[in-house]
């Protein structure tokens, strides 16, 4: 598990809330051999230590393998994952990432939805459960992260 000291601590006596990622998700459902037991002990983990949370890119991203909404809503129900819209604020702090990604050399001419799931993140306050933490490491360094540790140079 990764985590950022200057991350915002949630208030006194709060749980905190982990906004989770759809790769994380995903590893379930698909049942993924490489990523699937550690994602699910994660989930179980932040699940333990307070709220689960998705927006509506999350819920879109992990919708593609379902012919159903009810299908969807039975992977993610809402009883487990509160629902929420995606804040205003967090299409600014999107943007601003992903204009740095693209002065740094980034080739996507469009903001990359994971762009928004960090701003989501950071302007919440919220921990972030993902798989795939460099970009977010990157361009939110304040979100706390839940994530495999990077892998060990060779």
């Amino acid at each position: 598990m990764a985590s950022d000291p200057q991350a915002r601590p949630s208030p006194a006596g709060e749980r905190p809330v982990t906004l989770v990622d759809s790769s994380v998700i995903l590893d379930i459902v698909t049942e993924d051999p490489v990523w699937a037991q550690w994602s699910e002990g994660a989930l179980a983990g932040a699940r333990d230590d307070g709220m689960l949370a998705i927006n509506p890119i999350v819920y879109a991203e992990v919708s593609t393998g379902f012919d159903r909404i009810e299908d969807l809503d039975d992977v993610v129900p809402a009883d487990d994952f509160r629902r929420e819209v995606l804040p205003y604020e967090a299409g600014f702090v999107a943007g601003k990432a992903y204009l740095a990604y693209r002065r740094r050399g980034g080739q996507k001419r469009s903001p990359l939805p994971d762009f928004y799931i960090g701003a989501h993140a950071a302007v919440r306050g919220y921990r972030l459960l993902t798989r795939d933490a460099a970009r977010y490491r990157t361009y939110f360094p304040t979100v706390t992260l839940i994530a495999p540790p990077p892998p060990a140079a060779s």
